[in-house]
């Protein structure tokens, strides 16, 4: 077979798929193509981001089947990342989108973002910032609003617990150094990590955060529980206190 003929037969058979993908339900596809099939036959790993998609809507719409609406969703939203920070009423807006296709989204995502977010049976060890960002960034991603938190270490700088400390608005949260170091002595702890988010994607500390970390870091040390960082987290990155010498 030529090449000119090969290629021909890809984009043919690559366009009826397509065709077959948008114009008729799932129920009349092979098999083996059927996303709840194919999960079961050859497992999770096997589907594309689209199809898992479409296993939480059901059902498409008379004119699209559920792939060809999840795609749709997830080519307007940019991916995963972004369809995570959508409510209910943003994937409302979708045709083909009612409230309680709307809700089941939210409600995996959200189900994806703990499970993200639980600590391991072993408890992890902080050697770096980076450390940090990955264990908080699942508590802390796709927020509009702020939310603070602290990491508790043990003298092996391995982690006993992560609280919340308080959510606000989207300019700024209160941080109460009264609730911070009562959960550090609960928890026997010998250091601490202060975690914010700002939801506007900047990264540089405020005023504010930084007359917070200087407080913090003095109450410690009378306490005798080091104020080890302090981290400010967007969903594209993070700023360290200590790695930038301010702590």
């Amino acid at each position: 077979m030529s090449d000119a003929a090969w290629l021909f037969f890809v984009s043919y058979f690559s366009g009826m798929k397509n065709f077959v993908e948008l114009s008729y339900p799932i129920s009349s596809w092979a098999e083996e193509d059927r996303p709840r099939e194919k999960l079961r036959l050859r497992g999770r790993a096997a589907l594309t981001d689209s199809e898992l998609l479409a296993i939480l809507l059901g059902s498409g719409t008379t004119n699209e089947s559920a792939v060809s609406l999840a795609k749709r969703i997830l080519n307007s939203v940019d991916g995963l990342r972004a369809l995570g920070g959508l409510t209910v009423d943003d994937l409302m807006e979708f045709k083909g989108i009612g409230e309680a296709k709307a809700i089941g989204i939210v409600a995996a995502l959200e189900l994806g973002r703990r499970r993200g977010s639980e600590l391991p049976i072993r408890k992890p060890k902080i050697a770096s910032s980076r450390d940090v960002f990955d264990l908080m960034l699942p508590h802390l991603m796709d927020l509009n609003y702020e939310e603070f938190w602290a990491v508790y270490l043990n003298r092996a700088n391995k982690v006993v617990a992560k609280r919340q400390i308080s959510k606000g608005g989207v300019t700024g949260t209160v941080a109460d150094p009264k609730l911070i170091f009562k959960e550090a002595l609960l928890h026997t702890a010998c250091g601490l990590i202060l975690v914010h988010n700002h939801p506007s994607g900047n990264l540089s500390p405020s005023e504010a955060d930084k007359k917070l970390t200087q407080k913090m870091a003095s109450a410690g040390s009378f306490m005798d529980i080091a104020v080890i960082d302090h981290l400010i987290i967007t969903d594209e990155g993070y700023f360290s206190f200590a790695d930038e010498g301010l702590l």
